[in-house]
């Protein structure tokens, strides 16, 4: 015979373990609305209004809402929207922040109007930045202006970068070559004589190729400790820009991007053709 008799809900398992539950789920929920949140309001991708980007370029206390204004800019000058003019004066200010995040976005931007006389002014600055990020996209964005001031730059994104020991010292260092580095990626230490430890970080996103002070080198200022390949997409750039402004001169450089097997078939074909035209030019 069966008991009609029913558990009462207070003394039930399921009911316990659904009520213990309860708080846990409102946690996640409220974890994950917070997430989805923050990743929304970080997005880059969300458009932004005429205020919004007015307010995020003066925000210097969120890089990431500066970024986020600089990229609604910049895809405004592509769509040859005039309402992006308006923000024209903060994007020069921007170009002696002292934050490089915001000098190398800007200066990247910069190249989006090449008929600006200040944004041509301001990118002939910038060449000049002490940050080598800053004035590599200085350069790239010149060669929209139909202007080669920044040659030397694009030449130089084809060769090993220097790093130098800001001061003298001990080395220490756990790197190997042919490591990936990010930029900022910390590449060593250098203990100075009075003990104190100085970072040496990588200016340039790429791959380690030499380390000419292994850890354990004394060294002075100056001084070369290692030196950094270009990543891909910097030499693809530079090779295209090198395309429109490069000289004869250039070409044994370039060429050895396009014979070399090391590289991949994108770089040894923007090589060739960067050559191709090179040649034509000066035909």
């Amino acid at each position: 015979m069966t008991s009609d008799i029913q558990t009462p809900p207070e003394r039930n398992p399921e009911v316990k373990r659904l009520r213990a539950s309860g708080p846990i789920l409102i946690l996640a929920v409220l974890f994950l609305g917070g997430a989805f949140l923050s990743w929304y309001f970080s997005w880059f991708g969300r458009d932004l209004t005429d205020t919004d980007i007015s307010q995020y370029l003066v925000d210097d206390k969120h890089p990431r809402k500066v970024q986020h204004a600089l990229f609604q800019i910049q895809q405004r000058l592509e769509r040859g929207d005039p309402s992006a003019k308006q923000w024209y004066p903060q994007l020069i200010r921007l170009a002696s922040h002292p934050e490089a995040e915001f000098r190398l976005t800007g200066a990247w931007v910069m190249g989006f109007d090449n008929k600006s006389d200040e944004f041509h002014h301001t990118l002939l600055q910038l060449l000049r930045d002490p940050e080598p990020i800053v004035r590599r996209n200085a350069a790239l964005a010149l060669v929209r202006f139909n202007d080669s001031s920044g040659r030397p730059e694009m030449i130089a994104m084809l060769k090993p970068f220097d790093v130098q020991s800001p001061v003298n010292g001990l080395v220490a260092s756990t790197l190997k070559e042919g490591a990936r580095v990010a930029r900022g990626t910390l590449l060593g230490r250098i203990t100075k004589p009075d003990e104190t430890n100085v970072e040496v970080r990588s200016p340039l996103l790429g791959k380690l190729e030499r380390i000419l002070a292994p850890s354990g080198t004394n060294v002075t200022q100056s001084q070369t400790l290692l030196t950094i390949n270009s990543d891909e997409d910097s030499i693809w750039e530079a090779l295209r820009g090198l395309s429109l402004i490069g000289q004869p001169e250039d070409l044994a450089l370039i060429e050895r991007y396009a014979q070399d097997s090391g590289q991949s078939s994108r770089i040894q074909e923007q090589a060739a053709l960067t050559a191709k035209a090179i040649r034509q030019r000066a035909a």
